[in-house]
C-alpha cells in the first residue's frame, strides 16, 4: 500500500477511527522506541587497569628514524 493510498483510506473513515488510528501509531511508535535503543551497561572506571603494558623504550626513538634525528 503506497502513501497515497493509506492517506486516502484513512481519510476516509469515520471521525472516531481515524481517532483509533492516531493512538495505534503513537502506540507503534513507543514501541520501535524501546526496541531500537538498547541500554547501555555503566561503565566501570579502571576496569582494564594492567591489562595494557607498555616496554620500558616505549618513548625511546626508533631505530628506522635514527637518520632524521
Amino acid at each position: 500500500m503506497t502513501n497515497t493510498t493509506l492517506k486516502f483510506e484513512i481519510n476516509s473513515l469515520p471521525k472516531e477511527l481515524r481517532a483509533e488510528v492516531a493512538d495505534f501509531v503513537e502506540f507503534l511508535k513507543k514501541k520501535s522506541k524501546s526496541k531500537s535503543k538498547p541500554k547501555l551497561k555503566e561503565r566501570e572506571f579502571g576496569f582494564a587497569k594492567g591489562k595494557i603494558i607498555l616496554s620500558p623504550d616505549f618513548d625511546e626513538p626508533l631505530d628506522e628514524f635514527k637518520d632524521y634525528m
